[in-house]
């Protein structure tokens, strides 16, 4: 069955979701984070099977978010890249670790992000580029809405009632 597209909607969350809403898609930026380049290693890397890598791959390719290159002519052999687009990814990628380790967490958090001039675990934080600030309750998402009205919203955890 073929999933909803997400490409017209006027939410940028919505379109990002087009490249990022399957697992596998997450989990093969996530190797190439790593290192991996080549078909085998995300194979290896992953457990994934063969069709199925292939498939998202292509996917990532067709996003923009890796690209295809030949390292080898006899036999062809190609490599995956992480474009500008993909590396782009890399704040929320580490967001993502940081979630999964305090929310799902395992016995000494296997993965964990670290200075490495100290060796020491790195706690993200959100930030204004612009001024340094922590993000917080007083910075809002302005979105309009289908009926033009523009509205302010995506509270923190400040103010989140619960």
């Amino acid at each position: 069955m073929k999933r909803s597209s997400f490409e017209s909607m006027p939410c940028p969350m919505a379109r990002a979701l087009e490249h990022l809403s399957d697992g596998w898609n997450v989990l093969i930026l996530r190797e190439a984070f790593y290192g991996a380049t080549r078909f085998d290693e995300f194979e290896t890397g992953l457990g994934i099977a063969t069709n199925t890598l292939s498939r998202r791959l292509k996917d990532l390719v067709a996003g923009g978010l890796l690209a295809r290159r030949q390292y080898s002519s006899n036999p062809p052999r190609y490599e995956y890249l992480l474009t500008d687009k993909g590396r782009d990814l890399r704040p929320v990628m580490l967001a993502l670790l940081e979630w999964g380790n305090k929310y799902e967490p395992r016995p000494g958090n296997s993965v964990v992000l670290t200075d490495t001039e100290t060796g020491k675990p790195v706690v993200l934080q959100l930030i204004d580029a612009v001024t340094g600030e922590r993000i917080s309750a007083r910075h809002k998402v302005r979105r309009r809405q289908a009926n033009g009205k523009t509205v302010e919203s995506f509270p923190f955890p400040e103010n989140v009632r619960h």
